[in-house]
C-alpha cells in the first residue's frame, strides 16, 4: 500500500500539470545543445556521424552495385536507358538514405550510449552517476538491435496506413512523425533506463515530448545531425529532473 502511494505521489504532480510536458522538454532540449561544446560529447558526435556515413555510403554503394549488374545481366534496359537508369537508381538511393538516415544515426548512438550519457551525467547529476550501473559493450549492442527491431516492428505496422494516406499530401508525413515519436521516445529513454534500473521511468507524456522534438529535428537539414547527440542529451536530463537528482 505504501509502494502504492509513494507512486500515486511521484505520478500526481505530472498528471496536475499535463501542458508542463512540452516545457520541461523544451527546457531539456536547451540544456542539452549546452553539453554540446563539451569535448568529449562532440568526441562521441564526430564517431557517430563517421560511423552513420559510413554504414549509409556502404548500403549505398551494394545496393546501386545490384541495381546496375541486375539491369544489365537480365538486359532489361541498354545503351542511355540503362545509364538513365543508374542515374535514377542513384537519386533513388540519396533520397533512402535520407530516409534511413535517423534509424541509422539512433542505431549508432546506441553503441555510444553509455559514453554519452555516463558524460553528461558526471557532470549534470554526479549523485547519479555514483549511483550508475555500467551498461558495457554487450549491453550497448543489445540497446542498438533493440532500436532497430522497434522501428522496423513499428514502421511496418505503420506501412498500410502511410499508403492511405499519401492523398491527402501531408497526412504520411505527419503520421510517420507520430510513430518515430513514440519509437524515439522509447528508445532514448531506454539508453538512459539501462544505466538507472531502478529509477522510475517518464510518463507517456514526457516520452511523447521528447520523441516528438527529436523526431522533429530529425526532419531539418543539418539539424538532423545532431539529432542523435541532441536526443540523448535530453534523455539524461528529462529523467534526472523528473526524478529530483539535484543538478550542477
Amino acid at each position: 500500500m505504501a509502494a502504492r502511494q509513494g507512486k500515486r505521489a511521484l505520478d500526481e504532480p505530472a498528471a496536475a500539470a499535463p501542458s508542463h510536458r512540452m516545457t520541461r522538454a523544451l527546457h531539456a532540449l536547451l540544456l542539452a545543445l549546452r553539453d554540446l561544446p563539451h569535448r568529449r560529447v562532440l568526441r562521441v558526435l564526430v564517431a557517430s556521424l563517421t560511423w552513420t556515413m559510413l554504414l549509409l555510403g556502404a548500403a549505398g554503394t551494394v545496393l546501386f552495385a545490384a541495381v546496375r549488374w541486375a539491369l544489365e545481366r537480365w538486359q532489361w534496359l541498354d545503351g542511355a536507358a540503362l545509364d538513365m537508369a543508374g542515374v535514377l537508381a542513384a537519386l533513388a538511393l540519396v533520397a533512402a538514405g535520407w530516409l534511413l538516415f535517423r534509424a541509422v544515426a539512433i542505431v549508432v548512438i546506441g553503441l555510444f550510449a553509455d559514453t554519452i550519457v555516463a558524460d553528461i551525467e558526471a557532470r549534470h547529476y554526479p549523485g547519479a552517476a555514483a549511483r550508475a550501473v555500467e551498461v558495457g559493450w554487450r549491453g550497448n549492442v543489445a540497446l542498438a538491435a533493440a532500436s532497430l527491431a522497434r522501428l522496423a516492428l513499428g514502421n511496418l505496422a505503420a506501412l498500410p496506413f502511410y499508403v492511405l494516406l499519401l492523398v491527402t499530401g501531408v497526412g504520411t508525413l505527419l503520421l510517420a512523425l507520430a510513430v518515430n515519436a513514440l519509437l524515439l521516445g522509447r528508445d532514448l529513454e531506454a539508453m538512459v533506463i539501462a544505466r538507472h534500473p531502478g529509477h522510475p521511468r517518464l510518463d507517456r507524456s514526457a516520452r511523447w515530448s521528447l520523441g516528438l522534438l527529436s523526431a522533429a529535428s530529425f526532419l531539418v537539414p543539418v539539424a538532423n545531425l545532431l539529432a542523435p547527440i541532441l536526443g540523448a542529451a535530453m534523455a539524461v536530463h528529462m529523467l534526472h529532473l523528473r526524478n529530483g537528482d539535484p543538478q550542477t
